[in-house]
């Protein structure tokens, strides 16, 4: 291939910008099931090493079906690398400028959580806007455990 372009090479062909955002537009993530594995991956990564977090019978103890999610290792599938929003504004992202978060409900090992964004706000600026993004996280028994905000700042195209 003698015409190939590492600048083309893109997840998502066209670039949007502030102006192309629209209230309501929803970005799905991937679901997953929270597994061990993820549990371990959690607790290396964060270093908390609270027994609720790894320690099955301490949780069945307390009257837990299963290990006890930390709130951020449901959280972080939240983030918007995990789905197309990044690709999407690869040249137009400036910078994540705030997030917050209420964690609504347990979520345990085994559960299958189903994370999304969807965008609330759009407050135009000169030469960028704030995009805010409701973030939803749902388990596999349609509750909502979890949700928060997050906002980004975009730039609006550039003249030409």
């Amino acid at each position: 291939m003698t015409d190939f372009d590492p600048s083309q090479h893109r997840m998502i062909p066209t670039q949007r910008w502030f102006e192309d955002f629209v209230i309501g537009e929803r970005f799905v993530l991937p679901s997953r099931t929270q597994t061990p594995a993820i549990f371990a991956a959690f607790q290396t990564a964060s270093g908390d090493t609270h027994p609720v977090h790894y320690d099955v019978e301490y949780c069945r103890s307390r009257g837990m079906p299963h290990l006890l999610a930390h709130g951020f290792q449901t959280l972080i599938h939240t983030a918007p690398g995990a789905g197309l929003f990044p690709f999407l504004v690869e040249d137009s992202l400036v910078g994540f400028l705030e997030q917050s978060s209420r964690f609504l409900k347990p979520v345990f090992a085994d559960d299958t959580i189903y994370p999304a964004l969807e965008v609330t706000e759009l407050v135009p600026g000169r030469t960028t806007g704030a995009v805010t993004l409701r973030s939803t996280v749902f388990n596999q028994r349609k509750e909502l455990v979890l949700e928060g905000m997050q906002k980004f700042l975009i730039r609006r195209r550039p003249d030409g």
